[in-house]
């Protein structure tokens, strides 16, 4: 039977810890031990997702946010990693090394962009690369419905929140920063990006931005990230063919939008 361990060793491979930020706190996070038949793959590790994974007979949770970030002074049973404990549940959780990893969650942004000979830029965790042209508000739509496709959203509603800044210049070099990446529009900038394509961007980057001539799309920070599911589980299919491997239907964008 596969491991806990045989899993945290795979997703290593996958997404190096060397190239996390020396910030961040990737890792076998919660350790429940034993054997693994059941994975349930998810953006976030809410009280909902620890639920939906041991209706589902889980025994391991594979995570891009930690569920473990800050130091803990203490814990009860509203905290996460208490609830995993409780039922048993183990969890691994990669983040900024994901998002810098071959195939991790930018190269799988990229990728539904359409993206072409891609680069690695802003020390590793962006990518830039030719894509079609097109206007910003046409990217912006395309990620509204491109991004909607791969996220858990409501049934009835609004779908993808988008808002751009656009400097009028048609898109042929995009890059892409997952998250809240709005803040390294510089970055984009200096490898000759016409837009950068993010999560979360804020009212003066987009200014500054669009003053030095490059375009902005904020898509959200859940909405950039939450594709990277499909191909985590596509890997772990793949190293353990054995394994029952879910993402989850349960994580979903924090935010309710009017």
């Amino acid at each position: 039977m596969t491991t806990v361990n045989d899993i945290y060793a795979e997703m290593q491979r996958y997404a190096p810890l060397s190239l996390a930020e020396s910030w961040d706190n990737p890792g076998l996070l919660v350790d429940c031990g034993g054997e693994v038949s059941r994975v349930l793959v998810t953006l976030d590790i809410t009280p909902e997702v620890v639920e939906e994974a041991a209706a589902k007979s889980c025994q391991l949770i594979v995570s891009h946010h930690p569920v473990i970030f800050s130091p803990l002074k203490k814990l009860g049973p509203k905290d996460v990693a208490f609830q995993l404990v409780q039922k048993k549940l183990s969890a691994i959780c990669m983040h900024t090394n994901l998002d810098a990893a071959e195939g991790g969650v930018n190269e799988a942004l990229a990728g539904i962009f359409g993206m072409r000979n891609w680069e690695v830029f802003a020390d590793g965790c962006g990518r830039v690369g030719e894509i079609d042209p097109v206007t910003v508000p046409e990217l912006a739509c395309k990620a509204q419905a491109e991004l909607g496709k791969r996220c858990n959203l409501p049934k009835s509603g609004p779908t993808v929140q988008v808002k751009f800044a656009d400097t009028g210049k048609t898109v042929r070099r995009l890059a892409v920063i997952s998250g809240a990446g709005g803040s390294m529009f510089e970055d984009a900038l200096a490898v000759g990006a016409d837009c950068l394509l993010t999560g979360e961007a804020n009212h003066h980057a987009a200014i500054d931005a669009a003053r030095l001539g490059l375009s902005l799309v904020a898509a959200g920070h859940y909405a950039t990230e939450f594709p990277v599911c499909a191909a985590i589980a596509d890997r772990l299919r793949a190293a353990f063919p054995e394994l029952d491997v879910v993402v989850s239907g349960e994580n979903r964008d924090p935010f309710t939008y009017i």
